[in-house]
């Protein structure tokens, strides 16, 4: 039961309102202060096979925080079903701060793509920073006769469908870069997914396919170093690390814009003081020269944003991919 407090006789009203004063503090910053983080080692979850844009991306920025954090950030290759394993597990992860994600649109185009998915873009994911952007890239075997885009789409209308084009897996940007290159061109192809970049550049530099739409750095190195022969951007502007290259709409395609952007993200829940962190940490290492120049190199144009701006993004994308997945008639069980 309570009782009405009130002070044992002889204490005086000023002892009084000194000892009320005194439990009104704030105790010490010893007892308030939150547990340690990382308590583990850190794992950053890439969707994709070893080998591609994204994979380069998540071991880049594994090894920049890793002496920050004074823990192992470990990467890990998750692939499979167009990236939606990877982003189900990490939706579905423990939102302390040890299990992020390397994301992309595959994580705003899926739910367009598939008939259900196991996560929600915008509710189930924390932001944490959008560090680059980048086109795709169409690029044959250097034995391929087209020599831009007009030629090679002559050959393939001439080939009715059998021309084939592979991409990073169903349902990923080079996919449906391809079905708007059908919906806008009228060619059509036969398309061969792959699970991740890496594995179909190398088909292509094998001659086992004729053709590829990957993100760029995926395929740069390969390209400078003629073992495949690069037709055109997908971006608007030419990209700076390949200003030979022309792009689509140079090449009578007026507007045809695809790119990808990428960052990392953690599961909603994560505390904001550990967000902000790793924002701070991963804006950090992409700034400094090494990771810029490397980055810039192989053809990413850096972004580094606040959480808050990468969850704007991330809610204008996955508002408007439908529009785009509907015009390229791209569809997915």
């Amino acid at each position: 039961m309570n009782t009405p407090f009130s002070p044992r006789p002889g204490l005086s009203r000023r002892r009084l309102l000194a000892f009320a004063a005194a439990a009104a503090l704030p105790l010490p910053a010893r007892a308030q202060a939150p547990a340690a983080w990382p308590e583990r080692p850190v794992r950053i979850v890439i969707p994709v096979a070893p080998g591609g844009s994204l994979d380069i991306l998540g071991r880049t920025f594994a090894r920049a925080i890793a002496p920050a954090l004074s823990q192992p950030v470990v990467a890990e290759n998750h692939a499979g079903a167009g990236s939606n394993l990877a982003f189900e597990m990490v939706a579905r992860a423990r939102p302390d701060g040890h299990t992020l994600l390397v994301g992309s649109d595959p994580l705003t185009i899926n739910p367009s793509l598939y008939r259900r998915v196991g996560y929600d873009p915008v509710r189930d994911f924390a932001p944490i920073i959008e560090l680059v952007r980048a086109p795709q890239v169409l690029v044959v075997n250097p034995a391929h006769p087209a020599t831009d885009v007009a030629s090679f789409l002559r050959l393939a209308r001439q080939a009715n469908g059998a021309t084939t084009m592979g991409s990073q897996g169903n349902g990923s940007i080079g996919h449906l870069a391809g079905a708007v290159l059908t919906q806008r061109s009228g060619v059509t192809f036969t398309h061969v997914p792959y699970r991740g970049g890496g594995p179909a550049v190398l088909d292509v530099v094998g001659g086992h396919l004729d053709a590829l739409l990957v993100t760029l750095p995926a395929a740069i190195e390969h390209i400078r170093g003629g073992r495949l022969k690069a037709l055109a951007m997908t971006s608007l502007a030419r990209n700076p690390a390949l200003p030979d290259v022309p792009t689509v709409a140079e090449q009578g395609l007026e507007g045809f814009e695809v790119v990808t952007w990428q960052g990392i993200l953690a599961p909603a829940g994560t505390p904001g003081a550990v967000i902000q962190r790793l924002n701070g940490l991963l804006l950090a290492a992409l700034r400094t020269p090494e990771v810029a120049e490397s980055l810039t190199r192989q053809g990413f144009e850096l972004r580094g944003s606040t959480p808050e701006a990468f969850a704007q993004l991330i809610q204008t994308e996955s508002a408007r991919w439908p529009g785009i997945v509907r015009l390229a008639g791209a569809t997915l069980d």
